[in-house]
């Protein structure tokens, strides 16, 4: 078992490296460049589907920014503080939609990278993909085993797993999952390119359903 001082410290490192992946895409963004999709790999974008929220989230912020610089310019140091708290938020905002647009879904030759920006990023071999549904969900309970890694509140493609994959959550905790749910821009085409990879490696794939929920 884990020390407290070492778990505290496992716990910095990975909100460290979290604001590091987000921030870092601000220039993979402005290059129009994308992480992790190799030459000869598909990649599947999600982000579109929660755009206009987070452009609508940063603008609230940018407002209020203004708005409390105006409020706070008398006391120069809640003045200072805020603003630099304000100005964080907005740059934050905008880096996780930065790190949804330029961290892809990505299937190889062997795995699957389901990604939800600089979040979640979980490698699936293909050889533990059982089952492959077009599926749409728009409400997601908490389900032991289950990992969904929704957009806006949708998935669209379900994978059942076999054997499970172990994922680790935000702060570090391992969790066997083995029903993985995500979306996709274009969730047909993810289908089908995780289905003829499937039928590249193995005989006898499983079947793309059409599963609306």
């Amino acid at each position: 078992m884990k020390r407290p001082a070492s778990a505290l410290a496992d716990t910095v490192a990975r909100l460290v490296g979290h604001e590091v992946r987000v921030f870092g895409s601000f220039g993979l963004w402005v290059a129009r460049r994308r992480h992790g999709v190799p030459a000869g790999a598909d990649s599947f974008s999600y982000a579109r589907g929660q755009a206009t929220m987070m452009y609508a989230f940063a603008f609230v912020c940018v407002v209020e920014t203004f708005g409390m610089w105006a409020l706070l310019r008398d006391w120069p140091t809640a003045h200072w503080v805020v603003l630099i708290l304000d100005v964080y938020t907005v740059f934050m905002v905008l880096g996780l939609h930065a790190a949804s647009v330029t961290r892809p879904h990505v299937v190889t030759a062997d795995a699957l990278r389901a990604r939800r920006g600089a979040h979640v990023d979980l490698r699936i071999p293909l050889e533990r993909i059982a089952a492959v549904r077009r599926e749409n969900r728009f409400t997601h309970a908490v389900s032991e085993g289950e990992l969904n890694l929704d957009v806006a509140a949708q998935t669209s493609v379900t994978l059942e797993l076999a054997p499970p994959v172990r994922h680790f959550t935000f702060l570090g905790r391992p969790k066997d999952v083995h029903t993985v749910r995500l979306h996709a821009e274009e969730p047909e085409l993810l289908a089908r390119a995780l289905q003829a990879r499937l039928t590249q490696g193995r005989t006898g794939p499983s079947p793309v359903q059409d599963r609306p929920v």
